[in-house]
């Protein structure tokens, strides 16, 4: 048995950290084990098909693509001098607060070794104002006191100028209660509300929202202000994060797939999932590109456009409300990954991971060999550097060629140095397929359980009820999707943990509710 100390440990450094306990009931399934399909292999259906296989459910794990981990995978690719080497998605943070995810990685890396902490969280200005996380105070409020204080970006004038009674519901954020009061309204008119400093606003806010892939005027404020408490307000375990050691298969998924295959899953990739109906019995038949099944249970563990593709597809798959509102759900614009292997090192001082501000479409730099191993295996054989630079929310009709430019332009004039570098190769990835979170779309988002009792839905889409967002959401709706059907055979679930659910102290939870009836005041006057 797990001691009070590890539990501790397994959910990070902040004593506050919640913990939901799965219902009670068995350790695992009883004689003949029901079988469930998980539709989709990113971090979502990894997470659901970990904690059923564990129980003793046979699962079947359907992937279309040829590898694992969804918009955190990788691939194999040759580069022009023969050298073969992993491709990805781009740069991906694992912040101390995504115990779920982290939890799941654990199962093949119990100490988290495979991954290694980034020493700073640099943010650069076009204006040249630089901010860092570094040295900010963890536990809140210090931390967010910290940062204003530490930031150069945070001038006397403009704190002065400031509207503090509009910031109040960042100081008490809770689910589902922070949608009902700022799902209406928009990232950017949020911070127009608040008076934000613009010299701060991409630095302190903005890059909440652009890591959701959207422009902050199309971004509900609910999720913005959701960040702010995982953050900096909600929870001691700071900004700084982790990054894998190795690239994403290596690291993270080939391992969880030999773990999932030692627990009898059944890993299916490169096979796509065409249909889903359900069988009289009250299963689900799913048909894919090879074969047909029926299934106990299936998990929808797709991307926006999947999941609306599938439930499109498949007419009998719940009620006529339920297939709307998924039909209404959108996508985030494009984003732009462009990844350069240089003949030429960067300046020694360039940090593992640079966000962005004022330079045209780039929103971050990432350095490869600081921190990856295939990466310094290349500058350690040529002396070179591997260098990505990302660009999140370029409009739909941007031309692909001219955008790779301005990127590589962009990077020159944050890196000088690499102005005379040659790009050996380059690999540029674009992808439209993030869920964007639209103002007064928080109604529309699926939650775990649908109409059919047996059919649940997980992904960064999905509304938990819980204090999660991105990667940790996944994982988190991964995790309560399978609870969702193990509940049906009395087999318990996995236990969840979060950031704290509510404002962090008395006080500033006092003050957030002296706004609200304020607000409420001067609506009824």
């Amino acid at each position: 048995m797990r001691t009070p100390r590890q539990g501790a440990a397994r959910r990070g450094r902040d004593r506050r950290a919640r913990t939901l306990p799965a219902r009670p009931g068995t350790p695992r399934v009883p004689g003949t084990p029901p079988s469930v399909a998980v539709v989709g292999a990113g971090i979502a259906g990894l997470a659901a098909a970990t904690a059923l296989a564990e129980r003793a459910v046979a699962v079947t794990l359907y992937e279309k693509r040829a590898y694992l981990g969804g918009r955190v995978g990788g691939w194999p690719t040759e580069l022009r001098d023969g050298t073969r080497v992993t491709m990805g998605r781009g740069f991906h943070a694992f912040f101390r607060q995504y115990y779920n995810l982290r939890g799941l990685l654990r199962r093949t890396d119990p100490g988290l070794e495979r991954l290694t902490g980034v020493p700073d969280y640099p943010l650069l200005n076009a204006g040249g104002v630089r901010d860092s996380f570094r040295h900010v105070p963890r536990t809140p409020p210090f931390s967010a006191l910290g940062f204003v204080a530490l930031s150069p970006s945070f001038r006397l004038a403009d704190l002065r100028a400031m509207n503090p009674r509009a910031a109040l519901p960042l100081l008490d954020v809770r689910v589902p209660k922070v949608y009902e009061r700022l799902d209406g309204t928009s990232a950017h008119d949020f911070l127009d509300a608040v008076r934000f400093p613009e010299s701060a606003r991409h630095l302190a806010f903005e890059v909440f929202s652009r890591s959701f892939f959207a422009d902050p005027r199309e971004l509900s404020a609910a999720e913005m202000a959701l960040m702010f408490h995982i953050y900096f307000l909600g929870s001691a375990e700071g900004l700084l994060f982790d990054v894998p050691r190795a690239p994403f298969p290596t690291a993270l998924w080939e391992p969880l797939a030999d773990y999932l295959t030692r627990h009898h899953a059944d890993v299916c990739t490169g096979t796509a999932v065409e249909h889903i109906a359900p069988a009289p019995d009250g299963g689900l038949v799913v048909a894919s590109d090879r074969d047909e099944r029926h299934h106990d249970g299936v998990v929808l563990a797709l991307d926006t456009a999947g999941l609306r593709s599938v439930v499109a597809r498949c007419g009998q798959l719940g009620d006529a409300p339920w297939r709307e509102r998924i039909g209404r759900l959108r996508t985030a614009p494009p984003f732009l990954v462009s990844r350069l292997w240089l003949d030429r090192p960067v300046a020694p001082d360039r940090p593992a991971f640079l966000g962005t501000s004022g330079f045209g479409t780039l929103d971050n730099i990432s350095v490869l060999e600081r921190y990856e191993d295939e990466a310094a295996r290349w500058n350690a054989r040529t002396g070179g550097s591997v260098v990505e630079l990302h660009a999140y929310a370029v409009p739909p009709d941007a031309i692909r060629d001219v955008e790779r430019k301005r990127l590589l332009d962009q990077l020159h004039r944050v890196y000088p140095e690499t102005s005379t570098a040659t790009v050996v190769d380059a690999r540029h990835e674009w992808h439209d397929d993030c869920p964007l979170f639209p103002v007064g779309g928080y109604g529309d988002r699926p939650t775990v359980r649908t109409p059919h009792p047996r059919l649940v839905v997980a992904g960064d889409v999905v509304r938990t009820g819980l204090p999660v967002a991105l990667m940790e959401r996944a994982a988190t709706s991964g995790f309560l999707a399978a609870n969702a059907l193990l509940e049906r055979w009395g087999v318990r679930g996995q236990t969840v943990w979060t950031v704290p659910h509510r404002g962090r102290g008395a006080l500033l939870r006092a003050l957030a509710a002296s706004g609200r009836t304020s607000a409420v005041r001067g609506r009824s006057d």
